[in-house]
């Protein structure tokens, strides 16, 4: 197969054209770095290889785009290429973020339970939940969280001190509160420990 045609076009990409037609778009860095050329030949194992190069190198710049804007996990980082690059593309990108120490779980994990437990006041429950989805492995979750030993009754109170001291004062924003601390993860019987003096016991 003759390489009749080699554009360059938006976004770092190069359309290349075989035999006359339109083939393919593949990294212009990549191109230029195999050392194809116009009116060089190219056969069907070679391009299959020059694709999957370009997808690894957009994979990667796509990746080290992500992580200038915060922290991510493993999974967050996989979810967002392997739609576009593939699973071989993908993998290859994280490996080079892991050996650039750009992606560490475990300290993402400790910073993201902060965030949760302390800035978010969320339930041990609700934020282990929310760790989970970001991929933290469930063991690794209910570790970190733990060391922040936290008792959920103390929580509300602290809550209903701060956020929602007003709020408590009439029965329709009790109610609000309420629901908005089974939101946060709380279950009832802390909630209605914690807000003993604002609400009837038998409720």
């Amino acid at each position: 197969m003759l390489i009749t045609a080699a554009e360059e076009r938006k976004k770092g990409m190069t359309a290349l054209f075989i035999d006359g037609e339109y083939a393919v778009s593949v990294d212009t860095v990549t191109f230029i770095s195999s050392g194809f050329k116009t009116g060089g030949e190219i056969n069907d194992d070679e391009l299959y290889d020059l694709i999957e190069a370009s997808k690894v190198n957009r994979a990667k710049e796509k990746a080290m785009y992500l992580m200038e804007y915060r922290s991510r996990t493993r999974k967050e980082i996989k979810d967002r290429l392997l739609p576009l690059y593939g699973e071989n593309a993908a993998e290859a990108a994280i490996e080079r973020l892991e050996e650039l120490g750009l992606i560490n779980d475990e300290g993402y994990a400790r910073d993201y339970a902060e965030q949760l437990i302390v800035r978010k006041h969320f339930s041990r429950e609700r934020a282990v939940y929310e760790m989970l989805k970001k991929g933290i492995d469930k063991d690794t979750a209910e570790e970190i969280i733990d060391e922040f030993d936290t008792d959920p009754v103390e929580q509300i109170k602290a809550l209903l001190e701060t956020k929602y001291a007003r709020a408590v004062n009439d029965e329709k924003g009790r109610a609000r509160t309420v629901n908005s601390l089974k939101t946060m993860g709380y279950r009832w019987s802390d909630i209605k420990e914690a807000m003993s003096e604002y609400i009837d016991n038998d409720e």
